[in-house]
């Protein structure tokens, strides 16, 4: 079952590491992130620790005098969990709950929990739970205090099976059920996606809390949840666009992060195939952060992660009512000439970004006039099905038909003319 809101009113103490290869500014910056994350999942993020070493300790993450500053810290200040800003091994988690006596959670773990929280389709919700399972296979170790005892009896040989094994293999056994699930709920989404091919699919790409949902709501009025948090959308919505006489299709998708364990990419496939499967990227950016760099390189990082780093896109560089300063915004628009500038929420750049998209869909989409014989069935099916036609007459034997198609699906409506000819 899915395990939600693991950390709802708890007071929390932040940790990370700053070292070699990570400096100081950077790691204060995660552990605001981490702090968002922390506020986002219903925790109330007490005090933020920091350490440098040049790698984690490999029993306890920070060093062992740290560790016992922490202890004292969560006695005297009665707190309630220590979250970590990398992933621990099974090893450290076990180590440091034994030591301060709260519970301990890593980025990976608060991810899930968020995640848990905000799925509401089966689809979504089914993701989540795989991701979750995958999480807690290696750590099960330190999930039970009955590891010695052993189930024998009779119809048993030898000592049985120990707790930890049985409760290994029902996880496993889960993980296979629900890979099943979720490869009969992409099947039936490919078929959903059939009926959509011959528009243009655009779909909206970002970190997270980049203001996704407010555009996506500004185009379209898609009644998306937009909030000031992060990963305020899980599950991907799609919409119907009309712009102008064309009709283009939008999809929402869940914010990218940094850090973002590698086991949530995996499972959140069939979501994130709207992406790979789309014709265009809008690609929107908080352009009021001072990391807005970073996040479209984290972005772009993602995209690469998933295989969808050689899609077209649009830069839409959101909220630039929120700079007071000219001189970033200047800088912005030195190193992104190309991109659209704007505010969702305020409709500032919205025609712009019209004409852009429209110019960009437009360029792959071509009219064709064609004579075809009346027999070949399957090539004027799949223009109907893949194309805008504007007129299909009949003389005798031939079909003439005057269409509008993307250049995507050529070389197949192409294979299927051939095979009258064979």
């Amino acid at each position: 079952m899915l395990e939600k809101n693991t950390i709802t009113k708890e007071r929390a103490v932040l940790v990370g590491l700053y070292g070699y290869d990570t400096p100081r500014q950077k790691a204060e910056e995660y552990l605001e992130e981490l702090a968002l994350l922390t506020d986002t999942a219903g925790g109330t993020v007490m005090y933020k620790i920091i350490q440098n070493r040049d790698k984690p300790h490999i029993g306890t993450y920070v060093g062992k005098g740290k560790l016992n500053e922490i202890k004292e810290l969560i006695k005297a200040e009665e707190l309630d969990i220590l979250i970590f800003d990398d992933d621990l091994t099974p090893t450290q988690t076990r180590n440091i709950e034994r030591e301060t006596e709260v519970k301990v959670l890593d980025r990976s773990g608060l991810i899930l929990d968020i995640f848990a929280s905000r799925a509401k389709s089966s689809t979504a919700i089914t993701q989540v739970e795989l991701a979750q399972l995958q999480y807690i296979l290696p750590r099960l170790t330190r999930m039970w205090t009955h590891l010695s005892r052993q189930k024998g009896g009779i119809g048993t040989k030898g000592p049985g099976e120990t707790q930890i094994e049985t409760d290994r293999r029902i996880v496993k056994t889960r993980i296979s059920v629900l890979r099943e699930k979720l490869s009969k709920l992409e099947k039936q989404r490919a078929t959903q996606r059939q009926g959509r091919e011959k528009h243009p699919r655009v779909a909206l790409v970002g970190y997270t809390n980049a203001g996704k949902s407010s555009l996506m709501n500004t185009l379209v009025d898609a009644g998306v949840l937009a909030e000031d948090r992060l990963f305020a959308t899980l599950d991907s919505t799609m919409r119907r666009y009309e712009l102008g006489n064309k009709v283009l299709l939008l999809s929402d998708t869940v914010g990218f992060i940094r850090k973002l364990p590698h086991k949530l990419i995996e499972s959140f496939k069939s979501t994130l195939d709207e992406v790979r499967e789309a014709d265009l990227l809008l690609h929107v950016v908080d352009a009021s952060s001072p990391y807005a760099s970073e996040y479209i390189t984290v972005v772009h990082q993602t995209l690469k992660d998933i295989g969808a780093e050689d899609k077209p896109e649009i830069l839409v560089l959101n909220k630039v009512d929120l700079i007071n300063d000219e001189s970033v915004f200047n800088a912005l628009k030195a190193d992104y000439p190309d991109a659209v500038y704007g505010s969702a929420t305020r409709g500032i750049g919205i025609e712009t970004l019209n004409e852009t998209l429209l110019q960009r869909t437009i360029s792959d989409v071509q009219f064709h006039e064609m004579k075809l014989p009346v027999s070949n069935f399957k090539a004027i099916a799949y223009i109907h099905e893949n194309a805008d036609v504007e007129e299909l007459k009949y003389d005798e034997d031939m079909a003439l038909v005057r269409f509008s198609m993307h250049n995507k699906y050529l070389s197949k409506l192409h294979d299927a003319m051939s095979e009258e000819t064979k």
